[in-house]
């Protein structure tokens, strides 16, 4: 059968209210066609579906069959819509993001307090991983959005955004404090204890592309699984680490951590948002898109 949603959608309502006249008041519609459906409806089926009397109308057995199904649909429908209505104004919904921990620190944080301050009703689900992590979580549609630094790999089926650039700063313990005042190249690095993220990281790349730029093996004594490790890491001795400047802002004088000066420039990386090509994001996933391009720079 081909039987119109109206015929279904105005049976609903004269069922739901058992009355015609208030089903015509919700519908915004009048009683004469709202019978006038019915009858086209009870024709349709080859059954009568109400019974009438003075005080309003009454299902059939066969009325009340078919209302068992169309009422599971249609509140299953209204349902569906004050989903949409509370995700339009964005009381409520989900936003799932993949960020590497330096995006995370250095940009991403005072983003998302903000965006909680102003929608509470929004969950925030934050995943951490490594750029290739969270890329590749972003590629099996893991994760609405993904937040990480360069260099980072972008398939076609991926449209990356550059948000800003940061720039990264060597560090030590007090172990190495004596290297405070002198100008350190590469080469100087390169023969001390030195922490970097491992092997299977972007950073990792990034820094043993820039060693092997300037004709220097790269061997780091400590492979740190995170950035957050690396200053505990340096301020316990354990070696020289680069870390992003920004890293440092709530860091006292007295944890004798001391930023080294080098010869050669460290290249600027960036952050960059990520999203899939071809797939519409949701009304929370785009308000948090919005907020993190209103800093780029």
């Amino acid at each position: 059968m081909n039987i119109s949603y109206d015929y279904y959608r105005i049976f609903y309502y004269v069922a739901k209210y058992r009355s015609i006249t208030q089903a015509a008041t919700v519908l915004l519609n009048n009683q004469p066609n709202i019978t006038r459906t019915i009858k086209n409806l009870e024709a349709e089926l080859g059954c009568i579906l109400f019974t009438r009397s003075r005080q309003g109308v009454q299902l059939t057995p066969e009325g009340e069959k078919l209302f068992e199904h169309i009422r599971i649909a249609f509140e299953h429908i209204e349902a569906g819509e004050e989903e949409l209505a509370l995700d339009k104004t964005l009381q409520r919904g989900t936003v799932s993001i993949g960020a590497s921990e330096v995006a995370l620190h250095c940009l991403l944080l005072p983003i998302l307090k903000e965006y909680r301050q102003l929608y509470p009703g929004i969950r925030i689900r934050v995943s951490n991983h490594s750029t290739p992590q969270a890329v590749s979580a972003l590629k099996n549609g893991l994760v609405d959005i993904a937040v990480v630094t360069t260099p980072v790999d972008i398939p076609d089926s991926l449209k990356c955004t550059t948000i800003k650039s940061f720039n990264e700063i060597a560090v030590c313990g007090s172990a190495f404090s004596h290297l405070a005042d002198k100008e350190l190249t590469l080469s100087e690095i390169a023969q001390m204890p030195f922490i970097c993220l491992g092997e299977q990281t972007k950073t990792y790349a990034f820094y043993s592309d820039l060693f092997l730029k300037n004709g220097l093996p790269f061997s780091p004594s400590v492979e740190a699984a995170t950035a957050d490790q690396i200053l505990p890491l340096v301020r316990n001795n354990l070696g020289i680490g680069f870390i992003p400047k920004a890293f440092l802002e709530n860091i006292k004088s007295s944890e004798e951590i001391t930023v080294l000066k080098l010869k050669e420039p460290i290249f600027q990386r960036s952050i960059c948002f990520i999203k899939r090509t071809g797939f519409s994001l949701s009304i929370a996933a785009r308000k948090l898109e919005e907020m993190i391009k209103a800093n780029k720079v």
